[in-house]
């Protein structure tokens, strides 16, 4: 259809909802994403579908939850036969196209690629080129950012005759490299001796009674074994962490500017859905935690901006309706005028958008697998409009539940307090329900 919009999907990784000047962090310096909040649309209450960036990968292109495309864990690739947004995008007459991480299956290169068994999208380059060092976005985010921003120029008027509307992903890599900085590789950041160090959060102490699932993930030593670092960390060493964290944030933003950069000098700006999220959050020392692999807001609590001049408003802030990251795909299917495709569970943000009277969903679901040789070992969280319910599988003390209009750190566990019971029966009931009918094997402990 000649009116389709092309797409651009910016996607960082582990990158916490506060981790953006425009979202009210006076300590971080991000133009270009403070330029999107303010000429486009962003939700405050957006969740990824699971805090570890392959599963959560998995479900943002596809637009199932991680124990439905197999991805539970990183390392595999999408089931074969569940297509992935290029999958849908490509039958639906558009140009789909990849330039960096992607973290599914084998190391995608250059060219067409397979992903859940079908062609998808294109790659604009390797996922690692040769000679860069592949864990880090400070050596990736640059050459990433090139290829995609040398293909928006390409794509001006002037330079192509394509009929067809493109989408792009570009899927940046920091602030992921706080990982490594966590476990002593300081040359990432240089911290000066007398820099302005961040304060601690308000919620930087465990919550009263953990639960022992948590008190476990603690001192993973193998898969995410970031927190088994940090058992000696003094006041100071913490601070430092807040600080590497938020340079690391900066410098994915300056790589963000490029391609809006390009975006604009190619003309096509104002014919362009642009959509920042992102993978997963970031720990950002709430009650002790670093980097992923659990359920609290700072982790699985993330960016969601759009921008579409004409379509989407501008420098709105949506504080009211609950958003998945499992509504990606919906949402860019719908505004592409492209039909929804059976089976998923995410839902197209478009009608919040236009009516912002509309309810929209009810509760959001995301999951966590915490152990790579253990996949019994498992955590679920489900909100809704002003609560928040976790539960493990295992251990002592295995359940969560916060008012967040009253607690929004998290820091009074209202599961056994008499007073809210009714709440939890509630919860429970609704969890239970998602998991019936999404073919869950989450097992409640007994």
């Amino acid at each position: 259809m000649p009116n389709q919009p092309n797409i651009l999907v910016i996607l960082t990784d582990q990158q916490t909802h506060s981790a953006l000047g425009a979202h009210g962090n006076p300590r971080v310096q991000t133009p270009h994403m403070d330029s999107l909040v303010h000429s486009g649309l962003s939700f405050w209450n957006s969740y990824c579908p699971a805090p570890v960036c392959g599963p959560a990968r998995g479900s943002l292109l596809s637009g199932r939850l991680p124990h439905e495309t197999g991805v539970e864990v990183n390392g595999p690739d999408v089931r074969p036969g569940i297509p992935t947004m290029g999958v849908h995008f490509r039958q639906a007459g558009y140009r789909p196209f990849y330039s960096g991480k992607l973290h599914l299956g084998p190391r995608p290169l250059k060219g067409i690629q397979q992903l859940g068994g079908m062609q998808g999208f294109e790659f604009l380059c390797d996922e690692y080129p040769q000679g860069v060092q592949p864990q880090l976005g400070s050596d990736t985010d640059p050459i990433w950012a090139e290829h995609a921003a040398e293909f928006l120029h390409n794509q001006s008027p002037q330079e192509t005759g394509a009929a067809e509307p493109f989408l792009l992903v570009a899927s940046l890599h920091n602030p992921h490299d706080i990982c490594y900085w966590v476990m002593e590789w300081h040359h990432i950041v240089d911290i000066a001796p007398d820099s302005d160090l961040p304060p601690l959060p308000a919620n930087f102490q465990p919550v009263a009674d953990e639960p022992e699932f948590v008190e476990l993930c603690r001192h993973r030593t193998e898969y995410g074994p970031e927190m088994s670092w940090t058992h000696d960390w003094g006041e100071t060493e913490w601070r430092r962490y807040l600080y590497a964290y938020d340079r690391l944030t900066e410098r994915v933003d300056q790589q963000l500017g490029r391609l809006l950069d390009a975006l604009e000098e190619s003309g096509l700006a104002s014919n362009t859905l642009v959509v920042l999220t992102s993978d997963h959050g970031e720990g950002v020392a709430a009650h002790k935690w670093v980097t992923k692999l659990m359920l609290w807001e700072e982790v699985v609590r993330v960016p969601f901006v759009m921008r579409l001049p004409g379509s989407v408003p501008q420098d709105r802030i949506d504080r009211t309706h609950l958003v998945s990251g499992l509504d990606l795909l919906p949402t860019l299917c719908d505004y592409a005028d492209i039909a929804l495709p059976p089976g998923l569970h995410g839902q197209s943000l478009r009608p919040v958008i236009e009516d912002p009277a509309l309810p929209g969903r009810a509760s959001v679901v995301t999951e966590l697998q915490a152990f790579m040789d253990d996949d019994t070992k498992k955590g679920r969280m489900l909100r809704t409009a002003r609560y928040k319910y976790l539960v493990f599988s295992h251990g002592e003390r295995p359940e969560l539940l916060f008012d967040l209009e009253d607690d929004p750190g998290e820091m009074r566990n209202l599961a056994y307090e008499p007073t809210h019971q009714e709440a939890l029966s509630e919860h429970r009931k609704l969890l239970k329900r998602e998991i019936e009918e999404t073919g869950d094997s989450f097992s409640f402990p007994s």
